[in-house]
């Protein structure tokens, strides 16, 4: 929420001068963290009221320009109009003895524009009359600012209209919608001082005589309403004006504030509802009193119907959304956006002004259903003051009356009030439970203080037995001095609808003590405990990684219902269904991640449109299958009480299968060229590589056989199986894939050519490394190691990864020590289709120095059963 400082300090008397950092600081230590704060106005300089003296309208031109004459000081409106200065402008909002803005030659606007005199139309322009946007107090720059008759000549402008301010920009967060006003940051400013607060849901209302009464007076001439459904709106206000002047001018100074705010100025009905919203934290809608038939009344939406709301968007309704309706229908969808039929324009002249309080879970799943977000339901889902709508239509009529009622205007006495009866909550809690949580010995003086601060009632009722917590054990304080403690029955005020619980108190408490002042304190580990052999893994899969070039990053878990197609799934794939959450956080992303891919390709390429193009990611994470039959929802559990073993197994049941995974993706440079020669792309046996390097941290043997699976390039596609051996004999699972990605899919996501990707599934990884069992640590020989290179030519479609295994299977296990391929060749001298490859095959004896005659036997019956497995033949 953007708001200036000045708008705060009329309702907290902060001690002059007022350091902005220091504001900004307190705000964010109680929870309202301060994003930004702008410094407005003050880049304007020269810029002075003024009055048209004459106007000279310039002809034979496209569009309307005048020459007029100005003066800056009373001595020049009573001299010769000649005098004064001339001014260029063309505008036509503006008649003889108004006064305006003039920038005078070398006058400064926002943005450091400096104006200057020049010729133009045959006139020499001395400065120049300024628009709302020129000034930066709003967004209309067809007409010129049209100031009060009273205005004072000469005056800075910028003093006068109060335009030197500071802005400050805060992130509220959901749970604290009574912070998305003026009101309640003032309120936070005042505690965070200790200063005076003025609240302004006290100031500005009408005298009783002109309400008729009280605030609640229900008045007989008053616009009628009833609540039909109390569910969907607990309190529902309308008052009247009536022969209210649509053409009245919205007040400068309301201009400046809203503009401040980011709100621009409509008229001055519209302007004065927004005015209100921003300052007290109720929404307001005006009707205009002569399109409106029958009884208004508040309910929820019948099937069939149909809504054309202010955006010109005609809506079919939903039947839980709610509504505001009169005889025709619906008029207005509630706590969201008026409807077209009856919104006030220009010949409005009898206003209804409504106020209420409408469910907060209603008018959000309203707002979502529809994609319709306003300020209003901004609002209203986060929690409005159920006390307001009396007030804040209150102030509404008492504004429009006085800055747009005309000759014959009328405040109508009294209002229409229609209401249900709401529970109060109240709220018992221990006065040391604030202690108990921050691990702090705060008082009762301390919490009874900082709780009416808040606008709570509390009253202390009765003694309850004394707990020990933790942290009283290190305190220094005996056990048995701990005295009884008070219980407090707290009535949180009408604002602070986020206050249910005890919990919810303590926060308060600790929040406005500071949590600054809680004390850290290292937590004591159990003996004997640590990570889990799964978190182990899972660090040292991540870590080696990072070794290898790695970063890692964290994608979103959402998914758009897009990704499968994106990344060329078939219509059976299994990674097509997916988890559809019921309350996304974006509509463009409604379900739960299958794969780890379209996360980590969209953040690929956002670094790579930034410049980064030798780039290498990764992520572990889980990702989120259906399970068949599962339910569609998982049931919500009581939370007075732990859950049964029936509810945890229905909760099981409900929730999808969650496996953990490993992907990685790289393009560009995987070695950088330099001094020490040329350097080498990413390729497909890099992600081969990168999930070797993951199953040899697990300890597990991974092979790797070509495939064709999506979103991998058919003819650079790996899948990766893991072998396992335990009592039940040996099996291999699928691990996951890597390779090159296809074009179409690379295309599709903006990414580089020929980049490649990697996803492991360390679900199974894992299941694999624990049923192989401890691992046993190799027996060391002493004696020298011998080799023998051998060159194999094999058909060319034979993998390599087969030839390798083999040669494994064919050499003496006690002697073979490693296998690896150092050269591949394709060409004339091995015939077409066929291919060269060379392996070097190490040997060790545990017990002896091999001789030339036992080498060359194991590396023959290496290379016999590579012929008899893959029909390899060796290279002359």
């Amino acid at each position: 929420m953007r708001v200036p400082l000045s708008w705060l300090r009329e309702y907290v008397s902060l001690t002059e001068p007022v350091d902005t950092i220091e504001v900004s600081r307190r705000l964010t230590a109680a929870g309202l963290e301060v994003e930004s704060v702008e410094s407005v106005g003050h880049d304007i300089r020269g810029v002075v009221v003024a009055q048209v003296l004459s106007i000279e309208e310039l002809t034979g031109l496209k569009k309307p320009i005048r020459y007029c004459r100005v003066a800056t000081s009373e001595a020049q409106v009573a001299g010769p109009p000649d005098e004064a200065s001339g001014v260029i402008c063309g505008a036509t909002n503006f008649a003889v003895g108004d006064r305006v803005a003039l920038a005078r030659p070398g006058a400064v606007l926002p943005g450091g524009f400096e104006i200057g005199a020049r010729k133009t139309y045959g006139h020499i322009s001395e400065g120049m009359i300024c628009s709302a946007s020129e000034l930066a107090i709003g967004d209309d720059h067809t007409g010129i600012v049209v100031l009060p008759a009273d205005a004072p000549l000469g005056t800075d402008f910028a003093s006068y209209a109060k335009l030197r301010d500071e802005v400050f920009e805060i992130a509220v967060t959901p749970d604290r919608g009574y912070a998305v006003s003026v009101r309640g940051l003032a309120r936070e400013l005042a505690s965070a001082f200790g200063a005076p607060f003025r609240d302004p849901a006290e100031t500005g209302l009408p005298d009783a005589p002109l309400l008729g009464g009280p605030l609640d007076y229900v008045g007989p001439d008053v616009y009628p309403a009833r609540i039909a459904d109390p569910t969907a709106c607990d309190r529902f206000v309308l008052r009247e004006v009536r022969g209210f002047d649509p053409a009245a001018p919205t007040p400068l100074w309301m201009r400046v504030r809203l503009a401040r705010s980011g709100m621009r100025s409509v008229s001055l009905a519209v302007d004065v509802t927004n005015y209100l919203m921003l300052e007290l934290g109720q929404p307001l809608h005006a009707f205009d009193r002569s399109k409106l038939t029958g009884e208004i009344v508040v309910r929820r939406a019948r099937p069939g119907e149909r809504l054309e709301t202010l955006d010109h968007v005609v809506r079919t309704l939903d039947p839980e959304d709610i509504l505001i309706t009169d005889a025709s229908g619906p008029i207005s969808m509630a706590g969201t956006m008026g409807g077209l039929n009856t919104e006030i324009d220009e010949t409005s002249t009898d206003l209804v002004i409504e106020a209420a309080h409408f469910d907060a879970r209603g008018t959000a799943k309203m707002s979502r259903r529809h994609k319709l977000h306003s300020e209003a339901s901004y609002r209203f889902e986060r929690g409005v003051d159920r006390e307001l709508p009396l007030r804040a239509s209150a102030k509404a009529v008492a504004m429009l009356y006085g800055l747009g009622g005309g000759q014959g205007a009328e405040m109508v006495p009294g209002c229409t009030h229609a209401s249900a009866d709401v529970v109060p909550v109240l709220i018992s809690m221990a006065a040391d439970y604030p202690d108990q949580v921050a691990g702090v010995v705060y008082g009762l003086d301390t919490v009874v203080r900082r709780l009416r601060e808040v606008g709570c009632s509390a009253v202390q009722t009765r003694a309850a037995t004394p707990t020990i917590a933790p942290w009283r054990a290190t305190s220094g304080l005996p056990d048995a001095a701990a005295p009884a403690v008070p219980v407090l029955e707290v009535t949180p005020p009408s604002w602070r609808p986020d206050l249910t619980d005890p919990a919810d108190l303590a926060e308060e408490v600790i929040r406005l003590e500071g949590y600054e002042n809680i004390p850290v304190r290292m937590p004591r580990a159990l003996a004997g405990r640590g990570l889990t052999p799964r978190q182990r893994l899972r660090r040292s899969a991540g870590r080696t990684l990072a070794e290898a070039g790695y970063v890692e990053v964290l994608s979103s878990p959402f998914a758009s219902r897009s990704d499968a197609d994106l990344l060329g799934l078939p219509p059976e794939d299994l990674r097509r269904p997916a988890v559809v959450v019921a309350n996304p956080l974006s509509e463009d992303e409604p379900l739960l991640r299958t794969t780890l891919l379209p996360g980590l390709f969209r953040v690929l390429a956002r670094n790579v449109g930034r410049g980064f193009a030798d780039t290498a990611l990764f992520e572990i994470g889980l990702v989120f299958r259906p399970r068949p039959g599962a339910a569609d929802s998982a049931p919500i559990l009581a939370v007075d009480r732990g859950p049964t073993v029936a509810e945890l197994a229905s909760l099981e049941a409900a929730l999808p299968d969650q496996p953990l995974r490993v992907g990685a993706v790289l393009t560009g440079e995987k070695e950088l060229d330099g001094w020490w020669g040329k350097g080498r792309a990413a390729s497909w046996a890099d992600a081969i590589e990168a999930a070797r390097a993951i199953g040899r941290i697990c300890r597990v043997r991974l092979d790797v056989r070509a495939d064709q699976h999506a979103p991998w390039h058919p003819g650079r596609c790996a899948a990766i199986y893991v072998q396992v051996a335990d009592s039940d004999g040996a099996r291999e699972w699928l691990a996951g894939h890597a390779g090159e990605l296809h074009p179409r899919v690379i295309q599709s996501f903006g990414l580089p050519p020929r980049t490649c990707a990697m996803e492991l599934d360390l679900s199974v990884l894992f299941t694999a490394a624990e049923a192989a069992g401890p691992v046993q640590a190799p027996q060391l020989s002493n004696y020298p190691l011998a080799t023998q290179d051998v060159a194999l030519i094999v058909d060319a479609a034979v993998p390599a990864a087969e030839v390798e295994a083999a040669l494994v299977a064919g050499a003496p296990r006690e002697l073979l020590e490693g296998v690896r391929l150092f050269d591949v060749y394709t060409g004339a001298q091995v015939g077409e289709n066929r291919k060269s490859l060379a392996y070097t095959l190490t040997f060790r004896a545990p017990d002896r120095t091999l001789t030339v005659a036992e080498t060359t036997a194991a590396r023959d019956a290496a290379v016999a059963e590579a012929g008899r497995q893959v029909g390899a033949v060796l290279r002359g």
